[in-house]
């Protein structure tokens, strides 16, 4: 894996994300090895090698995830357990009545026709099976699943909570609106902004520099830079301090904007994110960002609605511009104003209700989130501390994966209790005619091998799950 220093290509990423479409890559993008390059040429900086490349932690993840046992599985044991130390029984009790009865080969031969037709194999391949393919299903579709656990728990979620920018959004925010509250012009106004927010990496600090570059404004050097999470940041600018960010802010620091609270609402009320610029303890200024959610956000949020699950989104926005936001996505109940540091609380308290809860995000801020929830899924567009926290990783980057896994898990569940169901319930029929003398040991091994092997096939049919 690397970055590209030179150059540009378009790459075709189907064997990470399962999207056929060739992805164009230029020079600062990163480049996942063994992926394939089309058309250009291009220098490649390597930032990972061996074991930390992205192909080698898919091939781990779903090694481990196929070699984990789901919690059904553990019932399956528990069956096991008892009905072997059962059928043993019953086969001593066959050879000593068989024994007396008739002779002492037709006694043996019973018994030993017990023990093989009642051999618990198709129990024990009822839930590995299953697993394995549908891991497998969920990798060639580009969503890996760390554990057999994390897919059975999948399909009892009935609440998902998406965090809003870069998952629901495409964390690519623009500015579309930049107020003077000053003699200021909007181009001076964007430059101390631009200066400030250069050393920042939030996605709305980005948009600001972006559109400062895009303008030719000439940055300076702001100094006593600190994030302030939740809030926005302060910093030193030409001898003067500088803060932006939101409401809460500047009222911590005292500094009135009264005056312009409609220009405010009215940005909030377009799904806008304002950001209010001060100097020297005066508002000086309001840019405003907005970020457009994903094409495929609606429609997810929509076909999980109909599988009736419940949706939230949760954002440190404030809630005229989240439930903007949310209305476009077809969400009703929102969670604004969080801070980072409570994602993982609110997540707490809907588990609390009873709720088995989903978390969706992509930050490092959503991590504590994504291990708190039931079911954690980081967009794989995101951060690897996200990643690493979750249990299953939407490669694509989009939330159509959601409702896949969702689906996957279903369909693996379904299969699981039907090898299940078939696999006992075969055993159990097959023991009293073993017991009567209806099979010999050699069709009893026949009848035995073939149960395991239509366990197998039924497992084989998530091969063809869509």
């Amino acid at each position: 894996d690397g970055v590209i220093e030179d150059g540009n290509s378009s790459l075709d990423e189907s064997m990470i994300t399962g999207e056929s479409i060739p992805v164009d890559k230029k020079e600062g993008d990163f480049v996942v090895g063994a992926t394939i390059n089309k058309y250009g040429a291009f220098k490649l900086r390597a930032t990972k090698i061996g074991k930390d490349t992205v192909l080698s932690q898919i091939v781990k993840m779903v090694e481990d995830a196929q070699g984990s046992k789901a919690p059904v599985q553990r019932l399956a044991d528990k069956i096991s357990g008892i009905f072997v130390p059962a059928v043993l029984a019953i086969a001593l009790v066959t050879f000593i009545v068989v024994l007396n009865v008739k002779d002492f080969n037709t006694g043996l031969i019973n018994a030993v026709a017990i023990l093989v037709i009642a051999c618990p194999c198709a129990l024990g391949l009822a839930t590995p099976t299953a697993i394995m393919v549908g891991t497998g299903k969920g990798a060639e579709n580009g969503i890996l699943i760390k554990s057999g656990e994390h897919l059975e728990k999948a399909h009892k979620m009935n609440l998902i909570v998406f965090d809003k920018t870069g998952t629901i959004t495409k964390g690519q925010p623009e500015v579309t609106d930049i107020i003077s509250a000053s003699d200021l012009s909007e181009n001076e106004l964007l430059r101390i902004a631009a200066s400030v927010e250069k050393t920042s990496e939030h996605p709305l600090g980005v948009s600001i520099v972006n559109q400062a570059e895009t303008n030719l404004i000439r940055l300076s050097q702001a100094s006593s830079f600190a994030a302030v999470p939740g809030k926005g940041l302060k910093a030193i600018f030409e001898d003067e301090d500088v803060l932006i960010g939101n409401r809460k802010l500047l009222n911590e620091a005292e500094i009135r904007f009264k005056d312009f609270e409609d220009q405010i609402f009215k940005l909030e009320e377009a799904g806008k994110t304002a950001m209010l610029i001060a100097k020297s303890n005066k508002l000086i200024g309001i840019i405003a960002v907005a970020d457009q959610i994903k094409e495929s956000s609606a429609g997810a949020i929509k076909e999980l609605k109909g599988m009736g699950v419940e949706i939230y989104m949760i954002t440190g926005d404030n809630e005229r511009t989240a439930k903007a936001i949310a209305e476009k996505a077809g969400i009703e109940n929102v969670l604004a104003d969080v801070l980072p540091e409570d994602k993982a609380h609110q997540i707490e308290e809907l588990k609390k209700s009873g709720k088995n809860v989903g978390m969706v995000g992509d930050g490092i801020n959503d991590a504590p989130a994504l291990a708190a929830a039931d079911v954690g899924f980081a967009i794989g567009t995101g951060t690897d501390v996200a990643m690493e926290a979750a249990d299953i990783t939407l490669m694509r980057g989009d939330l159509e994966g959601v409702v896949f896994a969702i689906r996957l898990s279903h369909a693996t569940m379904r299969i699981i209790k039907q090898n299940l169901f078939w696999a006992f319930f075969y055993n159990s029929v097959g023991i009293p005619f073993a017991a009567l003398g209806f099979l010999n040991p050699m069709i009893a091994g026949a009848a035995m091998a073939f149960s395991s092997v239509s366990v197998v096939s039924n497992s084989l049919r998530l091969r063809k799950f869509k």
